[in-house]
């Protein structure tokens, strides 16, 4: 089954695109939310977190505290490297299962913010990259999760530069709010239909 990756910088508007796949019928999985729900869940996971990070990495009632532990990974790239070495390998098996679990499609899509910073786009047989310009990016991430330019800037330092992905990416969408989106994503949906299984080609753009 064909893998197709989808990533992009914090506000570029990825998840957005991905609705839009799965509108054409097309099964997403969301890297990050699934990282999410596991360190919320996964009782193994969450004990190796406490170890690194505390036992007040969790509430009384065994809830993640994310602001707590995301003050500690986000101003210190060690720390959130230790983090990802421990949350990034769980993920990957929840893909793999999940993939396994899909029936009749010609491909899925796997949506993740460290696509290429994890080597999680190895994974997959295609990437694609959502770009957006900065200043649009942070107004659509200071309405969307309330929180300071400082704490979006360190965020942003802690994932490559949208020239840094582009290098890797294979295909390349701009969502700035003036090009029209659903075409594209249209012929890209498309493309991937028509490629069969062991025959990729990428010659499209």
């Amino acid at each position: 089954m064909l893998k197709v990756g989808i990533t992009g910088g914090i506000g570029s508007g990825k998840t957005t695109i991905c609705q839009v796949f799965e509108v054409l019928g097309i099964p997403v999985f969301y890297a990050d939310a699934v990282a999410k729900q596991m360190m919320h869940t996964d009782e193994k996971l969450k004990q190796e977190i406490q170890v690194l990070f505390g036992e007040q990495s969790y509430t009384d009632e065994g809830y993640l505290d994310s602001k707590y532990l995301a003050n500690i990974v986000f101003k210190d790239k060690k720390k959130l490297d230790k983090l990802n070495a421990i949350v990034h390998p769980a993920v990957f098996n929840a893909f793999d299962h999940w993939v396994l679990k899909q029936r009749h499609v010609s491909y899925v899509v796997k949506e993740a913010a460290l696509l290429f910073e994890s080597d999680s786009h190895k994974m997959c047989h295609y990437s694609v990259l959502i770009k957006a310009p900065l200043d649009l990016k942070i107004q659509r991430v200071m309405q969307r999760d309330h929180i300071s330019l400082e704490e979006i800037n360190l965020r942003m330092s802690r994932q490559f530069t949208d020239e840094q992905k582009q290098s890797m990416a294979d295909f390349i969408l701009i969502n700035d709010e003036q090009k029209l989106l659903i075409p594209e994503v249209i012929a890209l949906h498309e493309h991937f239909l028509k490629l069969d299984k062991g025959k990729y080609c990428r010659a499209f753009l």
